[in-house]
């Protein structure tokens, strides 16, 4: 027998709000289950993968908004794991590594992560994360690059006008992080998490050295820049064609 409905008196009912979705990339089951319950706690619906294959399949079948990949894995590590992503997927890439290199915290920007935690962590850190990720916009179109720059992130090649430049490891870094949101500004403390790594301990005139590199090597004048712009106690953006 069929039971009736009951009588909403032709009121339409309100759909209901779906939670953020979050894939978390990981073949260490203690760390994944750790992860997955501090997530869920917070109302986020979980996917979980074991190796890079099924990263990307579940990625692919189940649209996360968030990734939390680790760096390395069976199969394809995470780096390739999140150029395959940035292929087909607008997801927030959170990468996980055991490896506290600054080199690693480079490549996995420049292949298209948005945030870097160093293994061990905080789960509670981790969340905070994921949900800062969460109210980060999300560009919709490709960034326009500024004119006469030239960049191929995944080679690590630089140009300006046709002519290549040899950057080092945090410069590269610098402008991996500028090149993501162009005329947005981003501040100095921002610059020393992603590019330095989380809880590095340096100041703003670390990033203020740093950037001054740069420039010099894209030619660029910090009184007239073609390229970054200073925002004066803010931090600094990368200039991009109207």
């Amino acid at each position: 027998m069929q039971m009736a409905a009951p009588n909403d008196g032709g009121r339409a009912t309100a759909p209901a709000t779906t939670s953020p979705r979050v894939l978390v990339v990981d073949d260490e089951p203690p760390i994944v289950e750790l992860v997955r319950g501090y997530l869920e706690r917070e109302g986020y619906e979980v996917d979980v993968a074991a190796d890079g294959p099924s990263a990307v399949a579940q990625a692919r079948a189940r649209r996360p908004d968030v990734v939390i990949l680790d760096l390395m894995l069976p199969g394809i590590d995470g780096l390739e794991v999140c150029r395959e992503l940035r292929t087909f997927s607008d997801a927030y890439v959170l990468m996980l590594t055991a490896r506290s290199e600054e080199l690693d915290r480079v490549v996995g920007l420049a292949v298209g992560a948005d945030d870097y935690v160093v293994k061990p962590f905080s789960p509670r850190e981790l969340v905070a994360r994921v949900r800062a990720l969460l109210r980060r916009p999300r560009l919709s179109a490709a960034p326009t690059m500024p004119s006469g720059m030239q960049v191929d992130l995944p080679r690590h090649h630089v140009a300006v006008d046709g002519n290549p430049l040899d950057l080092t490891a945090t410069e590269f870094g610098i402008l991996s992080v500028l090149l993501r949101d162009p005329g947005v500004v981003v501040t100095r403390s921002a610059l020393l998490d992603l590019v330095w790594g989380p809880g590095y301990e340096g100041d703003d005139h670390l990033v203020d050295v740093h950037v001054a590199n740069l420039r010099r090597k894209l030619g660029d004048d910090a009184e007239r820049p073609r390229f970054i712009e200073t925002v004066r106690g803010f931090g600094y953006r990368l200039l991009a064609n109207d």
